[in-house]
């Protein structure tokens, strides 16, 4: 792909193919690299999507996507093309092996409160009971994050949690 911005526009053309309907979606954001600030910025958004796939399903689906874009989990935090995590799935909590929703730590990362925020100022978390604009405004986790300009080139960086 000539860009990461190509990278993820494709990512989410697979959404289509994948019984995922996409409803809204931020703007790219920006952020340094974690947990190497050094390596090149994360890029990442939210969407919003319509799916009759169950919560299990859709991320076995958003997962067979990453693979499908190159993404080879090493190790944790490893650097890697492609990053999808389900966030929420309405207001479901769901605690079970390998399904936390809402996303456990999702709240406390500015890279994913801003965008949610962005498209969905009013979306409630289903546990802590406070808005994504509030989130937005108290996350402690990747305070650098902002929205990329639309004059940015679309060179440098990761791609990040879509």
């Amino acid at each position: 792909y000539p860009s990461v911005e190509a990278l993820l526009e494709a990512a989410l053309s697979a959404f289509l193919r994948s019984d995922l309907r996409v409803v809204q979606r931020s703007g790219w954001w920006r952020s340094a690299a974690w947990p190497d600030p050094g390596a090149p910025a994360y890029l990442n958004a939210v969407v919003i999507v319509e799916t009759q796939l169950s919560p299990r399903a859709l991320l076995a689906q958003l997962l067979d996507i990453e693979v499908a874009f190159g993404r080879r989990r090493a190790k944790p935090n490893a650097p890697r093309t492609l990053d999808l995590d389900l966030i929420a799935y309405g207001r479901q909590v769901i605690n079970q092996p390998g399904l936390v929703v809402p996303h456990p730590r999702a709240h406390d990362r500015l890279f994913v409160m801003g965008p949610l925020a962005e498209i969905a100022p009013d979306w409630t978390h289903p546990i802590l009971a406070r808005t994504a604009t509030e989130l937005a405004r108290d996350a402690a986790v990747s305070r650098d994050a902002a929205p990329q300009s639309a004059r940015n080139d679309a060179a440098a960086g990761q791609s990040g949690e879509t």
